[in-house]
């Protein structure tokens, strides 16, 4: 679908102002073609461009909106909280209970500390992990994002295991030097790595449930091996559970796996829509961050009061609704409203989904549990396909590799109009003959 007038002439203005027009560079349609959308409004399952066009939003801002945009409880604390104060810059009453509901939520969490971006929660979680076991590097795993601090924004080279190397520019060689990039779902060069270097290795980070390149789902021996191997080595094991924490079940991907990481970073879920993140661990762990050690992490707006406000109401609302069976049975009506429908796609085509999470991959075979796996193909079928959602009212993201996100706001009228708009999508003249 072509932008809307309305939407061209934001977008003319945004870039002037702002590099590429958007505050985070998937906004842009780059990979997918087109002018963005500039949204005006939303409620529920969905969301309003500038031209009054409607879509059913599967986005919800990139997860966050488990719930669904403006929902009333969520709507109402905000408002009461920014009656009471902005911020204090100072411990307030919602922060500390929003804190002991995540640490009793969440398997063998003992201490959090709210910061303001899940980006920051991952890198404060790797710096108090360094102070913690004295050792500097660390590994993480191809096709697993955790947020663009500099040693993280690096990328695996060919063999089994690579010393990074920047995927930005900006990034000193140097800094990246220190992060080991892994194949997943690979346990022999995994266990290789920690038995002869283990020693050197302050944190293994992954994604329990990758989910930003793709998802990537991941078997349990894979993960069990590495909570296995971390243990021997005296390394600590981070879940980032940025995406997937509150949103898979009430303990997060950890609980769902029957794994207890040694730290989890958060975000997403637990800021109702507002910028938040936390990173929290054991308290043998986390009492190496200061003021009690001498890891320093600071933040002016971590702990804000109107975002801790919407997140307790947020994981309120889960708790009393029992929302995640019914986020699983949403879940299981998609894939079944989808199933006869891609049949009918003009390539191979697989539904992948982990609770509220799914993705669509574009190519024969089983659906990849590697990044290495994921053929280049599948990003040049989804374009006309992206484009030919938006002509019928849906909001997918603009980009192969991003996730579909399920909220309680989706109806089954909703699946329905889904099940319509991708059958409508594959008859489409620009699907007649697929890259």
């Amino acid at each position: 679908m072509s932008a809307g007038p309305k939407s061209r002439a934001w977008m003319e203005r945004a870039e002037r102002v702002i590099p590429g027009g958007v505050s985070s560079p998937v906004r842009a349609y780059r990979a997918v073609g087109g002018t963005p959308l500039v949204f005006r409004s939303a409620s529920g399952a969905e969301i309003e461009d500038v031209d009054g066009r409607r879509y059913i939003d599967f986005v919800n801002s990139w997860g966050p909106l488990i719930l669904g945009h403006a929902h009333p409880e969520v709507r109402e604390a905000i408002v009461a909280a920014v009656g009471r104060g902005t911020t204090f810059g100072a411990p307030g009453e919602t922060e500390i209970e929003l804190a002991e509901r995540i640490v009793s939520w969440y398997p063998g969490l003992e201490q959090v500390r709210f910061v303001s971006s899940g980006t920051e929660a991952t890198m404060s979680a790797i710096r108090v992990a360094r102070g913690a076991t004295k050792r500097d590097k660390i590994v993480k795993f191809a096709g697993c994002y955790h947020g663009h601090a500099d040693h993280l924004l690096v990328s695996a080279g060919s063999g089994l295991v690579t010393f990074g190397e920047p995927s930005s520019a900006g990034v000193p060689a140097a800094f990246s030097r220190e992060t080991l990039v892994l194949p997943l779902d690979d346990i022999d060069a995994f266990t290789k790595l920690l038995r002869e270097r283990g020693a050197e290795i302050a944190a293994v980070i992954i994604e329990p449930v990758p989910a930003n390149n793709g998802l990537l789902l991941q078997r349990a021996e894979f993960l069990t091996a590495l909570r296995r191997e971390t243990e021997r080595a005296g390394t600590l094991l981070i879940f980032d559970e940025v995406i997937s924490g509150f949103r898979l079940a009430k303990g997060g991907a950890a609980e769902v796996l029957g794994i207890t990481p040694d730290l989890a970073t958060f975000g997403k879920v637990i800021g109702g829509g507002l910028p938040v993140g936390a990173f929290g661990g054991r308290r043998d762990v986390m009492r190496h961050l200061a003021p009690e050690g001498a890891v320093y992490q600071a933040g002016t707006l971590s702990g804000n009061a109107v975002a801790m406000a919407a997140g307790l109401a947020t994981l309120r609302v889960l708790e009393r609704e029992q929302a995640w069976s019914k986020l699983e049975e949403t879940g299981r009506a998609l894939e079944a409203a989808l199933a006869p429908v891609l049949l009918e796609a003009p390539y191979p085509i697989a539904f992948v989904r982990a609770g509220s999470l799914f993705w669509l991959s574009l190519q024969a075979g089983a659906p990849p549990r590697a990044a290495e796996g994921i053929e280049a193909a599948a990003a040049a079928r989804y374009t006309p396909l992206f484009h030919s959602l938006l002509d019928h009212g849906v909001a997918m993201a603009p980009s192969a590799y991003e996730v579909g996100f399920l909220s309680l706001a989706h109806t089954p009228a909703h699946l329905a109009r889904f099940a319509t708009a991708l059958a409508a999508a594959f008859r489409a003249p620009a699907m007649a003959a697929p890259a």
